[in-house]
């Protein structure tokens, strides 16, 4: 049987193998942005389908972080109950549950533009890939989102989540606080790279404050931008590194600020053949050889012979995918009754444009297949 089986350990968190699903928003939180019904039944179709962890959807930690409604909140202790019975969900059926803590920054301004101007670390006038209103955030307010942090991790912890994820990917704020495209700042939060890295430490210490040393805490670190004078690969595996030392228990290795298009984000398409899989492969296996904690590969994974090559050679510890499993959350149940199975998914991002339009998650050609079968 496949090494993608086995099982795997992250801190006292113990998979029953090495399939992971990588967070995606699922459009599925209540009107109060509370756990739902249709949220659970997403987390016990994946966990029943053979996942080995399932990572929950961006949900924000603070009211000024929030991407577009509705979206799961954990802003305040209400949250818990709910988290328990996602939690539970996905523990019934063998899975283990991380939920990822998420801040959109100025991305907000993006999808919510009636909120005023979303907060971000810096102001740029005349920005050529972002016009959206935004504006700097002041220390006050960076010291309030770091604590949001920390409380929200309290909530799932006390909630009976198995870990949590700190969202620090694609184009969301802690990404925007280590580009020094997006963070022009002249204070402690901008200028070196111990700076601009200065927001993904205090996020460390304020959520094991508040958790204790023993809680599995992940990362989702993007360790290079897709836009000119954005963050280097150099100084993105340089980051991983410090990150795992500081203490991290594992990086899942993604994009940070996306450019123009999807071929320029983590949503790329057309992945027909095996040699446009694994998009971040390199990536992934330069951050493997620089830290001693688990390393998660996400990006276009379809071939379970290429999972197994990259975890064969040490390149990754653990796969994580997103597309496939909207479409068929059995999955990995299905590899493992046939190894050369191929996932149905087409790489098309009709999932991803139905979110846009602020409906549920779903694979857009089965629901097109569904309706003509009506």
């Amino acid at each position: 049987m496949s090494l993608l089986f086995d099982p795997v350990s992250i801190k006292t968190m113990e998979l029953a193998n090495r399939f992971v699903r990588s967070a995606t928003n699922e459009g599925a939180a209540g009107p109060q942005d509370e756990a739902t019904a249709a949220l659970e039944r997403i987390f016990v179709d994946l966990a029943a389908g053979g996942v080995g962890l399932v990572i929950s959807g961006i949900s924000y930690v603070h009211l000024s972080g929030r991407l577009w409604r509705p979206q799961m909140g954990l802003h305040q202790d209400s949250a818990v109950p709910g988290l328990r019975r996602l939690a539970q969900a996905a523990q019934a059926h063998g899975g283990r549950l991380a939920v990822q803590l998420f801040h959109a920054g100025r991305e907000r301004s993006r999808f919510m533009p009636g909120e005023g101007p979303a907060p971000a670390p810096s102001l740029i006038p005349g920005d050529e890939i972002y016009d959206f209103p935004h504006r700097a955030m002041s220390e006050e307010e960076i010291q309030q989102t770091v604590a949001a942090y920390g409380q929200a991790a309290r909530r799932c912890q006390e909630a009976g989540v198995d870990a949590v994820q700190v969202h620090a990917a694609h184009a969301y704020l802690p990404s925007q606080f280590l580009s020094p495209y997006t963070n022009r700042r002249q204070d402690r939060w901008g200028g070196s790279l111990d700076n601009r890295l200065r927001l993904h430490r205090e996020i460390y210490r304020a959520i094991r404050e508040q958790v204790g040393p023993d809680y599995p805490l992940l990362i989702k670190l993007g360790v290079a931008d897709a836009v000119p004078g954005g963050l280097t690969l150099a100084e993105g595996l340089e980051a991983a590194a410090r990150l795992a030392g500081l203490g991290y228990d594992c990086l899942e290795v993604s994009q940070g600020l996306r450019g123009a298009g999807f071929k320029n984000s983590e949503f790329r398409r057309g992945i027909d053949r095996p040699d446009k899989e694994a998009y971040f492969r390199d990536w992934t296996r330069q951050v493997k050889k620089r830290v001693s904690v688990p390393v998660m590969m996400v990006g276009g994974l379809r071939s379970l012979s290429l999972m197994q090559e990259v975890v064969a050679k040490g390149e990754a510890d653990l796969v994580s995918l997103s597309r496939p499993l909207i479409r068929e959350p059995d999955l990995v149940n299905r590899w493992r009754l046939n190894p050369d199975y191929h996932p149905r998914c087409v790489s098309c991002n009709g999932c991803l444009l139905r979110l846009r339009e602020h409906k549920p998650l779903a694979c857009a050609l089965e629901v097109k297949d569904k309706e003509a079968a009506d």
